[in-house]
């Protein structure tokens, strides 16, 4: 095999995974189920350990709900404060105790769905962040969840 050939394969065979992952991108869908019922936030975690919610039980998937004191306008324009400072995120569905946004990644255009149902007799706001494809998001769900509550916190 000549040099030229070698480098060729190599160099396929790094590529490749990355024009999958675009790829996988460019085929995202927003889920059906998202939104709120009654109580609670509409979708539970999949199985896959790329998702976070208040709702989940198990060591995985669940997160705690983030604190406020105020009203539910007073929660959600700080959400809504706080999901416009994040580049690459938008807000792309409301109601008076909900918000979905999209949190975009810079590199590959992944979606992640994030999800908050205010509660404020009980004082807090139940969450749920979830990647759109893959399997694992290395944590980047759970970190995104954390960092508002630290923007909320102040």
């Amino acid at each position: 095999m000549t040099r030229t050939a070698i480098i060729v394969s190599v160099v396929a065979v790094l590529l490749l995974p990355i024009v999958a992952l675009a790829l996988m991108s460019l085929f995202e869908r927003r889920p059906q189920l998202l939104g709120r019922t009654e109580f609670e936030l509409a979708a539970a975690c999949p199985a896959t350990p790329n998702c976070v919610c208040s709702h989940e039980t198990d060591s995985v998937h669940r997160i705690e709900p983030l604190r406020i004191t105020g009203s539910t306008a007073e929660a959600k324009q700080q959400l809504e404060t706080i999901i416009a400072t994040i580049p690459r995120a938008k807000v792309v569905d409301e109601m008076d105790d909900y918000l979905h946004a999209e949190f975009t990644s810079a590199f590959f255009r992944f979606t992640d769905d994030v999800e908050f149902l205010i509660d404020e007799s009980a004082g807090i706001i139940h969450v749920r962040s979830a990647s759109r494809t893959g399997y694992s998001d290395l944590g980047a769900n759970r970190e995104r969840v954390e960092a508002i509550r630290a923007k909320l916190d102040k």
